[in-house]
């Protein structure tokens, strides 16, 4: 992706952010100029891969499949000086953007519509042997209620409502057609973007960048070491 497409997308998430009136910490109005001047105090940020991101799942092609998103809050299960259990984010979903399929071998995640148009949640169960399952049915937990859903079903949250997506269950979203933008929550167990993310499909995570303006706001693997 080129420097000026990752700007202009963080700072469409940004907008939608602030019309839902959610109040971001104040690193993520850190500009590339005060990380530098940042030190070991920081350093929760920068190991837990806390701020703005944006992925294209190294396809190149971001307005179809990809998003913005922001990590809040993380732990990190490889340091023990950072004991918290769980991980909150934002994610930012245009109409024609699409998240592939893919299950989490250790993270439980609550997904929640904050605002916007509606989300549709696609859902299988996993194979023994880390396939799609597309005989049988999936039960669904959906703001404490249960449903039970055939195979590949598309589970649709208007704003306001969540859905609890478990290890090995195979999800991917999207943005229902004609009725705008999302802006998603994601409450969750530890997150680890590195290790704990089963792809159906061979996917990469962060974008190459081409560097034709420089950046609005450092991504959250683009962090300067303090010194």
């Amino acid at each position: 992706m080129k420097r000026s497409e990752i700007n202009a997308a963080l700072k469409e998430m940004e907008q939608m952010v602030k019309e839902y009136r959610f109040a971001l910490p104040p690193f993520c109005s850190f500009t590339p100029e005060q990380w530098q001047k940042k030190g070991h105090d920081y350093d929760e940020i920068r190991d837990n891969m806390l701020g703005w991101d944006i992925t294209d799942y190294g396809m190149g092609n971001f307005n179809k499949m990809g998003f913005s998103l922001i990590t809040i809050r993380n732990g990190n299960l490889k340091m023990k000086k950072y004991p918290k259990t769980y991980a909150e984010k934002l994610l930012y979903l245009k109409e024609g953007q699409y998240s592939p399929m893919h299950f989490h071998w250790s993270k439980m995640e609550d997904i929640i519509n904050r605002g916007g148009g509606n989300a549709l949640i696609r859902v299988y169960n996993a194979t023994p042997d880390e396939d799609l399952d597309r005989k049988s049915e999936v039960h669904v937990h959906v703001d404490g209620r249960e449903i039970v859903v055939p195979a590949g079903s598309q589970v649709r949250l208007v704003p306001g409502e969540s859905i609890t997506i478990y290890p090995y269950l195979y999800h991917d979203f999207e943005v229902e057609s004609g009725s705008g933008p999302v802006l998603l929550g994601e409450v969750s167990q530890c997150n680890d973007d590195n290790t704990d993310n089963r792809f159906y499909e061979k996917l990469g995570r962060f974008p190459a960048i081409e560097e034709d303006e420089a950046p609005y706001r450092l991504l959250c693997n683009e962090y300067p070491v303090a010194e």
